[in-house]
């Protein structure tokens, strides 16, 4: 067993325009006067990441590595969420997902889409040269319009769907592995990759490739009413990345888990800050340290309620509370007998049983 490293925090949520949120530095700064140990940094900021200059220079990475080291902080993994995105979009959502790229690409989706691949290829060379194990993406979504079975799909395209997806992912799978990374997919609604169900269709489509991992992050499991325990039993060789993240389901007479259209204050499935959910963090952490989990637990800010400087506050200590230092012996060692052989088949009854 191993400890759980942390507690970090991802930066998408609290990046600014404004002090102390507008650069790298000084937002590690604050999340460390909080008490946090590392960042998730969100690549796409040009305000706190040049991804391009990472990619290309260790020297800069070692820069940045070096101030955030003074800070007390590290670098948990880089996050090309958005990027990922756009690896797969189906086009009844290209007008939504055009932000997410560069003006000069946007409206152009074979241009945007490469863009993306590009984005990811740089991220796997940037995360090598800061010495990372993995990287938090998104796998995008073809079929999402469809995840529901009505009208009746069509046949086959469920196959069909994954089939390109694997097609897509599988080239930068390939770069990830050259760099010795980790590709950590956030199983996410929205996504085509949203249960255990989905990854495994993906996971057989690119032939088990040994860099499709899994971000985890047990609020999206409350939002579906999946056991986000048993899936950690399912899949926990594949998590190499942990979101902490609260979230609550409270269904009544006029919606459930679909939602009603309704905003997310009104949704009877919604996120939370750190301990005003319902997820069990306890038991999570305890089967992480258990099934040796090898990465960092990071605080992904999300809550329809409260003020994001009071949910991280919050959620350093909350983290740090729930993070099991692993036992080195076992406790009751101190009733141990050293390994003596007679004892043993004296024990068992071997030496009076009469061979057949």
């Amino acid at each position: 067993m191993q400890t759980i490293k942390g507690p970090g925090i991802f930066l998408a949520q609290f990046a600014g325009d404004a002090a102390p949120f507008d650069t790298l530095e000084s937002i590690s700064k604050w999340a460390a006067s909080l008490g946090f140990v590392a960042v998730q940094v969100p690549t796409w900021d040009s305000r706190l990441f040049d991804l391009k200059q990472a990619a290309e220079s260790k020297t800069y990475c070692q820069d940045i590595a070096g101030a955030l080291q003074q800070l007390g902080i590290h670098i948990s993994e880089l996050s090309t969420h958005l990027q990922g995105q756009l690896v797969a979009t189906h086009p009844a959502y290209d007008p939504m997902f055009d932000g997410f790229a560069p003006d000069p690409v946007r409206g152009n989706v074979k241009a945007r889409q490469q863009w993306a691949v590009d984005q990811l290829v740089l991220a796997a060379r940037a995360s090598a040269n800061f010495g990372l194990s993995a990287h938090a993406t998104f796998s995008g979504a073809i079929m999402w319009p469809y995840v529901y079975p009505w009208p009746q799909r069509p046949s086959g395209i469920v196959d069909d769907g994954f089939n390109e997806l694997a097609r897509r992912w599988r080239p930068i799978l390939d770069e990830f592995d050259r760099h010795g990374v980790d590709l950590c997919f956030e199983i996410h609604p929205g996504e085509d990759l949203h249960d255990g169900a989905s990854f495994e269709r993906f996971l057989a489509a690119v032939e088990d490739h040994r860099r499709a991992n899994i971000l985890y992050d047990p609020s999206h499991f409350v939002l579906q009413q999946l056991d986000y325990l048993a899936f950690i039993d399912l899949y926990h060789e594949r998590i190499r990345a942990f979101h902490v993240k609260d979230a609550e389901f409270r269904p009544n007479g006029r919606s459930g888990v679909y939602g009603g259209y309704q905003d997310w204050i009104d949704r009877p499935g919604r996120f939370r800050s750190l301990g005003d959910g319902q997820v069990n963090f306890a038991a999570i952490f305890s089967k992480l340290a258990q099934l040796d989990y090898p990465g960092w637990a990071v605080l992904e800010w999300e809550c329809c309620l409260k003020h994001p400087q009071d949910g991280a506050r919050e959620g350093a200590p909350f983290i740090k509370n729930h993070i099991i230092r692993v036992a080195d012996r076992t406790f009751d060692d101190f009733a141990a007998s050293a390994r003596n052989q007679n004892l043993n088949r004296q024990v068992l009854g071997l030496d009076v049983l009469t061979p057949v």
